[in-house]
C-alpha cells in the first residue's frame, strides 16, 4: 500500500488562505516593513514577492548601527502577449519614479516588474496599476502565469493576428476567480461580483469558488506560450504548453502542441532537471481552448504536491511517459487526441529595428538590455519613451526577448522617433552587435532571494569582453543566444541557449554549449565552476573551432552539439 504523502507547507498555506485572503489584509494595516511568511506565499498569487536588498544586508545606518534586512516588494503587472496602451507604459514608468527605486523591467514572460516598492507605499502602488487599467492577479503565483504570444504587429496577416486574439481569450478563460484580490486592492467585498460569477461559475450566493483551480490551485506555476513554425520568438518549447501555428495560405490550419518545458533545477536534488517540451497533439483553433484547460486540469489533480522541487507538468510527464500523459489527456478532454503535425519550428525573429506593418504604417523594435529600463548618466531609455509616448502615441508591445515594439508608426515620423532615442542616449538595433540582441539574463543580485551570484549587473560587461572575442574570430554575423542565470532556477532561459552561463557558486559559473536558437534542444554541460573573468577565455576555443570547422548553414549551437555528440 503507498504511503500518503504530507502536502508541502506551501500547500497547507493555500488551504488555510480562505480563497488567497490570508492574513494580508491585517498585516497590511500593521507598520511593520515586511510580511510574514505565511503572508508571503498567499501575496505570490497576489502578483507581487518579498525581497530584500541583498548589498544592504549588515550595512550600517547613519548612528553606526548595524541593519537589518531592507525589505521591499517587487510587483508583476501582468501583460498578456505584452500588449498595452502608450499611456499604460507611461503610468507604470511614473509608479516606479515615484513609488520605488526608478527603474522598471520588462521580463522574458513580456511582463513589467516594478522593483523595491516599500510595504507602505504597496496600496497606493496597486491603486495606480488598477487605474491604468492592468493588473498583477496571475502574474504570480501556483496559477497559469502571463501567456506568451508573438507580439509582431503585422496588420495584414491573419494567423498572427487570430494567434493573437486567441493567445488574449486564452489567458482570459485561465485567470483566477476568487475576489480576494478584488476585496483586499479594489474595495470589493463581494465575494463574486455579478459580472465575473458567469464566467467564474459562481453560485450567485456570495460563495466565493474557482471552478479550474479550486481551493488550492496549481502544484506549482505553469506556463503557456503562442508562436509560429516560422517565428518561435517565444520559445515556445520552453513552456508547460507551446502552441505552434501552421499556416495554410493566409488562414491558420491549426497549432502543434507541445508539453513538458522548463527549466527549474535543484542541483542537490538529482531528480529535477530540464527539460524541453514535446510534440504531443495538433488542435484546430477552436480547440486550442479546451485543450489547454484539460492539460492544466491533469497537472492540478496529478501534480506532485508534497515536493515542490518536482511540482511541474515536465515531472508528471516524465514519471508516467508520454503514452500515459496522452491518454489521461484525452480522458479529460472526452476525445482522442490528433496526432501533431510532422513539422517543427524552423525560424526565430528578433523583430527589431522598423518592419512596414502592412497598412502604410510602420513598427520598430527597440533593444533593451537585459529589459531595464532607467535613466543613467549618458543613458536616459526612460525619459526616451516618455518623450516618445506623449509625442506618436504608439502601441506598446514587449517581446519574450525583453525589447519593445512601437507599433502605428507614421513614414514621416520615422527619422523623429530615431532623433529621440540618439538624443537621450540609446543606441539603435542596427548599431547592436547580434550576440548582444540575443543576449539575455535574469535579475539575480541583489533583490532576488535565489541567486547565488550576478547576472543582469555582469552580463553587459561580459558581452562587451565576448563580442570582441567574436569579432576577432570573424564571427560577427552570427546569430546566436547567450542567457546568463545568477543560480540554476533557470528564468533566462540558458538550458536551450547556444550559450548558457548558470550561476553555480558565489563569481562561478557551469557553461552549456549545444542548444540553439529555435529553442527545442537542451544544451549540455561544457564547463564547471569557471569564474566571471575565465567565461570569454573558455569559450574563445570553441569559437575559433566553430569558424574553421563548421558546416554550410551550421550555427554554433548546432557545431558544439555536432562535435560533442562524435
Amino acid at each position: 500500500m503507498t504511503k500518503p504523502t504530507e502536502p508541502s507547507g506551501v500547500e497547507k498555506v493555500k488551504a488555510a488562505s480562505n480563497g488567497l485572503r490570508g492574513h494580508v489584509a491585517e498585516e497590511l494595516a500593521n507598520t511593520v516593513d515586511h510580511f510574514e511568511e505565511e503572508t508571503v506565499q498567499v501575496l505570490k498569487h497576489h502578483g507581487m514577492y518579498q525581497q530584500d536588498n541583498r548589498d544592504l544586508r549588515g550595512a550600517k545606518d547613519a548612528q553606526g548601527n548595524k541593519r537589518g534586512k531592507v525589505y521591499s516588494l517587487m510587483l508583476r503587472v501582468k501583460i498578456p502577449g505584452g500588449r498595452l496602451s502608450a499611456v499604460q507604459l507611461v503610468a507604470q514608468l511614473d509608479l516606479c519614479d515615484a513609488l520605488g527605486n526608478g527603474t522598471a523591467r520588462i521580463t522574458d514572460r513580456q511582463d513589467i516588474q516594478l522593483h523595491e516598492i516599500p510595504k507602505r507605499n504597496l496600496r497606493e502602488a496597486m491603486r495606480r496599476i488598477h487605474e491604468a487599467e492592468l493588473t498583477t492577479l496571475g502574474a504570480c503565483g501556483d496559477v497559469v502565469r502571463n501567456v506568451l504570444c508573438c507580439p509582431a504587429p503585422f496588420r495584414n496577416d491573419a494567423v498572427r493576428g487570430a494567434m493573437q486574439e486567441l493567445a488574449s481569450r486564452l489567458s482570459r478563460h485561465l485567470l483566477p476567480r476568487t475576489s480576494a484580490y478584488r476585496e483586499i486592492w479594489q474595495g470589493d467585498s463581494q465575494p463574486n461580483s455579478p459580472d465575473h460569477d458567469a464566467a467564474a461559475g459562481g453560485h450567485g450566493d456570495g460563495r466565493d469558488v474557482e471552478p479550474l483551480y479550486g481551493n488550492v490551485y496549481l502544484p506549482r506555476k505553469f506556463k503557456i506560450a503562442f508562436g509560429l513554425m516560422e517565428d518561435n520568438c517565444v520559445d515556445a518549447y520552453a513552456n508547460d504548453i507551446g502552441f505552434l501555428a501552421i499556416r495554410s495560405g493566409n488562414q491558420t490550419a491549426g497549432f502543434n502542441m507541445v508539453v513538458g518545458g522548463g527549466f527549474g533545477v535543484t542541483p542537490s536534488n538529482k531528480k529535477t532537471f530540464p527539460a524541453v517540451a514535446q510534440p504531443l497533439a495538433f488542435a484546430e483553433p477552436d480547440e486550442v481552448i479546451d485543450l489547454a484547460t484539460a492539460v492544466v486540469k491533469v497537472f492540478r489533480d496529478f501534480g506532485n504536491r508534497s515536493d515542490r522541487k518536482r511540482a511541474r507538468l515536465k515531472y508528471v510527464i516524465a514519471d508516467w511517459g508520454l503514452d500515459r500523459f496522452k491518454a489521461t489527456l484525452a480522458e479529460y478532454l472526452g476525445r482522442r487526441l490528433t496526432p501533431p503535425d510532422p513539422q517543427d519550428a524552423a525560424g526565430c525573429e528578433d523583430h527589431l529595428g522598423w518592419h512596414e506593418q502592412g497598412d502604410g504604417r510602420w513598427f520598430f523594435g527597440l533593444f533593451v538590455e537585459n529589459g531595464r529600463i532607467l535613466d543613467r548618466e549618458g543613458f536616459r531609455l526612460k525619459s526616451a519613451l516618455r518623450e516618445i509616448c506623449r509625442v506618436y502615441r504608439p502601441g506598446i508591445l514587449l517581446t519574450p526577448q525583453q525589447n519593445i515594439l512601437f507599433s502605428d508608426i507614421a513614414s514621416a515620423d520615422r527619422s523623429g522617433l530615431e532623433s529621440i532615442l540618439r538624443g537621450h542616449g540609446v543606441t539603435l538595433p542596427d548599431e547592436v552587435s547580434l550576440a548582444r540582441r540575443w543576449s539575455m539574463a535574469c535579475v539575480a543580485l541583489p533583490t532576488c532571494g535565489l541567486a547565488i551570484t550576478e547576472a543582469e549587473r555582469a552580463l553587459p560587461s561580459l558581452m562587451d569582453q565576448l563580442e570582441k572575442a567574436i569579432e576577432d574570430a570573424g564571427l560577427a554575423g552570427e546569430k546566436f543566444t547567450v542567457r546568463m542565470t545568477g543560480c540554476p532556477n533557470g528564468c533566462a532561459r540558458p538550458y536551450n541557449a547556444d550559450i548558457g552561463l548558470v550561476g553555480k557558486t558565489l563569481g562561478k559559473y557551469t557553461i552549456f554549449l549545444g542548444g540553439r536558437l529555435l529553442g527545442d534542444r537542451l544544451a549540455y554541460l561544457y564547463k564547471d565552476l569557471v569564474p566571471l573573468d575565465e567565461i570569454v577565455p573558455a569559450l574563445l576555443p570553441i569559437l575559433h573551432r566553430y569558424k574553421a570547422e563548421r558546416r554550410d548553414g551550421e550555427t554554433l549551437g548546432d557545431f558544439c552539439y555536432r562535435v560533442q555528440a562524435m
